[in-house]
């Protein structure tokens, strides 16, 4: 797809290089869910299928090694559903078409490289690749604040992977230095190449923190509503639908997986910052006053519910937290796809200046409705199958501490209808009292093209979440089993268990 867009000449060339890349991409996902779900049901065994490797940097035990399961396997089916419906959300982008789906593409690239890959430096290299285009793609072709914004996010997002390239490093030396291959790490954790338990309560920490620096993890956050609010509508989307989504999956392959007893141990930590993240993030959607804005805080909230879920330690919040991240990859795309489609027409994303829009765009704000209720956990759609398993997973950990914090996340439910109701209410009911909005057309074809695709994917999750909740389910399974396997060597340091 890269060298289809390097060789095309004009515009109209781009746009077909683009939409026959991202249909291939969107069928081979499909395709591959189909072919593993096949193989899990006829009994095919192994932790990860279709696997692949071969030596890349032999002094360090470097491989590229690729393969999947249950839960990369939905990653990429939602990188590629995102992917495909920004390609149609951005048709008519101007100027420098070319450059911006070139750096697009390489984005996309580093995302689905991320998600096969089985070796941690390999691992660490798709997701630099996947941050470095953030920086033109907002400093280029966002708008508002986009310089500052790009420059904060490169910044902020770089520091996370300095202390990600320490941690990887620490756990590939504490594990005896013979390979950096993920499942080969796990499987001689409690043996011979164990990483001692010193030493996880090291490198847990920083690969945690890192990770949670792309996962909005407070109070590293920060860089998150600016981002957003400054990319342009596709960067929007694959930024907080599926790049968002590389924190949680990171923190859970590597840092949980890999050191497991420090995060039985230290857990604790990190589970209160990820619950203010949740009741944090919701309550600032609250107060904003920009649509791109309250869906960054919006979004803060959210994947805060990813990395909550995940530290409850059990399969059911696990799987819940999968769930999750698919959820609002789908939700998230919706809204800023909305947002960006509003703002092209109105040139302003004040809900203090937006009224009566249902009236002359009534398709744009039917979307937004929809986008808001399976926001705020309506059932029949995604939002809610997901939280649920979150929430009930988490309340399964008998303990006050646990309950406790899981009570004060699930606030974070009735915070959401308030921001989503408040602006359902404000922009796109009553009269409008602006002139120059009355002139303005509903959305275009390949406008609705991508969000009928996206309410489609949202409904289909949560009218039938069964087969996607199985399927994730068989790469949960034995990351959570070997979490509750690991036993702690020393006196506990957690005073909550």
């Amino acid at each position: 797809m890269l060298l289809g867009l390097w060789l095309a000449s004009n515009v109209k060339g781009v746009r077909a290089v683009m939409v026959a890349g991202s249909t291939a991409l969107l069928a081979l996902s499909v395709y591959l869910t189909y072919i593993f779900l096949a193989d899990r049901a006829a009994g095919v065994e192994g932790e990860m299928l279709y696997t692949a490797s071969f030596d890349w940097f032999a002094p360090l035990h470097i491989k590229y090694s690729v393969g999947v399961d249950g839960i990369s396997v939905a990653m990429l089916l939602l990188s590629s559903v995102i992917v495909f419906t920004g390609t149609f959300a951005s048709w008519q982008l101007k100027p420098l078409t070319k450059e911006y789906f070139l750096w697009f593409t390489l984005l996309s690239l580093g995302v689905f490289g991320f998600f096969i890959s089985v070796d941690m430096f390999a691992m660490f290299m798709f997701y630099e690749i996947a941050l470095i285009p953030m920086y033109l793609l907002i400093g280029v072709w966002g708008s508002g604040r986009k310089e500052y914004a790009a420059m904060k996010l490169t910044l902020m997002l770089m520091g996370g992977s300095a202390f990600l390239m320490c941690g990887i490093f620490g756990i590939f030396y504490g594990a005896g230095g013979q390979t950096m291959n993920i499942v080969e790490i796990a499987n001689h954790t409690g043996g011979a190449h164990a990483i001692p338990f010193a030493q996880q309560c090291l490198w847990f920490p920083l690969t945690f923190i890192g990770f949670g620096v792309l996962g909005a993890l407070f109070p590293f956050h920060t860089w998150s509503p600016d981002g957003h609010a400054s990319a342009p509508t596709a960067v929007s989307m694959l930024h907080a639908g599926v790049l968002m989504k590389l924190g949680g999956y990171g923190c859970f392959r590597i840092a949980m997986y890999l050191m497991p007893e420090a995060a039985n141990e230290l857990g604790w930590i990190f589970l209160i910052l990820t619950g203010i993240s949740v009741v944090y993030g919701a309550f600032s959607a609250c107060v904003q006053t920009d649509l791109k804005y309250i869906n960054a805080y919006s979004s803060v909230s959210h994947c805060g519910l990813v990395l909550f879920a995940i530290l409850m330690l059990n399969e059911t919040s696990c799987t819940g937290a999968v769930l999750q991240m698919l959820s609002h990859g789908l939700m998230t795309a919706l809204f800023f796809a909305l947002i960006g489609m509003i703002y092209g027409r109105t040139h302003t994303r004040d809900i203090r200046e937006l009224d009566g829009l249902m009236r002359i765009m009534p398709f744009l704000s039917c979307g937004y409705i929809i986008a808001g209720l399976a926001n705020l956990g309506l059932p029949g759609f995604s939002g809610f199958i997901a939280e649920m398993t979150i929430f009930v997973g988490s309340f399964q950990n008998a303990d006050t501490f646990h309950r406790v914090l899981t009570i004060a996340a699930c606030t974070s439910i009735v915070i959401t209808a308030v921001y989503i109701l408040r602006v359902v209410g404000k922009i796109l009911y009553g009269t409008c009292k602006n002139e120059h909005h009355l002139q303005l057309t509903d959305a275009t074809w390949d406008e609705r093209f991508s969000v009928i695709c996206l309410i489609l994917a949202v409904a289909a999750l949560g009218m039938a979440p069964l087969w996607v909740s199985n399927m994730i389910s068989t790469g949960v399974e034995p990351i959570v089993n070997h979490i509750h396997a690991a036993t702690v060597t020393v006196s506990s340091c957690n005073p909550f268990l």
